[in-house]
């Protein structure tokens, strides 16, 4: 798809009643029952959830205080976006990834980067997770090329999995700038969210669109860590994630930036959508069917690239594609799916309970969003299993 993919209109918003049919009524109310739970009992602010499936949206509903033309931060589910424009850059034979990064970005290689990969960036295992990175460095050419020279390893690159929250996006962004020749925000615009016919996707969000985004407010009480002992879990390590560091998600010059690993704005319906574009290849754009990416590129992005590396975190296979999570078999709900995912099933979540993710064996593809960062992160995450699992299971894998 071309840059003349920005004269295309849009995929279709509005559910489909003929898919909205087919999932089963029962499960559909108890998913919804368990989505609005934390709205209703005051904890949230606000709440999105959509359902597609068959290349369309199937469902869509709003609790609290947003409605449809609400945007909400994703935070880190941003990355399946980010990824899938590199994608492109690989299907048209611009960029491998197995290439070194400082063969590419040369200010990159110093303290002794230049083994780096671009498959390393995208699956967490480039080496450093902490690297410093302020939004706006980025708008100075200079200074974000002087901080990839500063940064340096804190373990030998492909030899093991840690989280990259930020840094490791920053550079992809500068990949696709210099093998695409424009700003990394306008080629994500240009070849996927309208390619897709997704106008609505946003990674720089421009001045005019801040009415609609919600603001992230944090709630709930953070638990101490007596209490991760009593429950028998491990304390999440500290990171760049902080409280301070989502709230500046709320402030206008930091959503224009487009932070490449966690700053796209939409709304659930939107992501909901991508998700059926990234497994089918494109979506229908004014009612004819627009490819995107070619199911080789597909299943190369959705090769599982780690071994058998584990998050230090909760000791599970890190079972990263390129820029994705793939559910996999040993313990799914750790990597933000639900009890009744596939492992086939494939996305990546965001801060505060973001989910996003598809799954091939239903072809259902789910995007929930919320403004709520709830500080009680077990309750966090058993909400979002709890979510998936539902989701998951809104129809039989054998319907058509």
């Amino acid at each position: 798809m071309s840059a003349a993919s920005s004269t295309l209109t849009s995929a279709d918003l509005t559910v489909s009643r003929e898919e909205f049919r087919k999932l089963n009524p029962a499960r559909v109310s108890r998913f919804l029952e368990r989505v609005r739970r934390e709205v209703d009992d005051g904890l949230l602010p606000a709440a999105q959830v959509a359902v597609a499936r068959n290349g369309v949206l199937t469902l869509l509903e709003t609790f609290g205080d947003a409605d449809e033309q609400s945007l909400f931060c994703v935070f880190s589910a941003t990355k399946a976006i980010t990824s899938s424009a590199a994608w492109l850059l690989m299907q048209e034979n611009r960029l491998d990834p197995s290439e070194r990064v400082g063969e590419i970005v040369q200010e990159f290689a110093d303290n002794g980067k230049d083994a780096v990969t671009v498959a390393q960036l995208l699956t967490h295992t480039a080496g450093f997770p902490h690297a410093p990175f302020k939004a706006q460095d980025w708008l100075d050419r200079e200074t974000r090329l002087k901080r990839f020279a500063q940064w340096r390893l804190n373990w030998e690159p492909g030899t093991r999995y840690e989280y990259h929250p930020t840094s490791s996006m920053w550079v992809i962004a500068e990949i696709i700038e210099r093998r695409s020749g424009l700003a990394f925000q306008d080629f994500i615009r240009q070849r996927v969210a309208l390619a897709l016919g997704l106008p609505e996707i946003f990674v720089g969000l421009p001045a005019d669109q801040n009415v609609r985004a919600l603001p992230c407010v944090h709630v709930g009480t953070a638990l101490t860590s007596e209490d991760y002992a009593r429950m028998g879990l491990p304390e999440p390590p500290v990171t760049e994630v902080t409280e301070e560091a989502i709230s500046n998600f709320n402030r206008p010059e930091i959503r224009a930036v487009g932070v490449p690993g966690g700053g796209g704005f939409m709304n659930a319906a939107t992501l909901a959508l991508f998700y059926q574009g990234i497994l089918h290849g494109g979506l229908k754009v004014d009612g004819s069917f627009q490819e995107v990416w070619r199911a080789n590129t597909l299943a190369m992005a959705r090769e599982v690239r780690t071994g058998d590396l584990r998050d230090p975190v909760h000791g599970k296979l890190a079972n990263r594609g390129l820029g994705i999570v793939v559910a996999g078999e040993e313990a799914p709900n750790f990597l933000g799916f639900g009890h009744t995912n596939s492992p086939q099933a494939f996305g990546h979540n965001g801060a505060g309970g973001q989910l996003a993710w598809v799954d091939p064996a239903t072809g259902i593809s789910l995007a929930y969003l919320t403004n709520g960062h709830d500080r009680h992160s077990v309750r966090q995450g058993r909400r979002g299993v709890a979510i998936s699992s539902h989701a998951a299971a809104l129809t039989d894998p054998s319907d058509p």
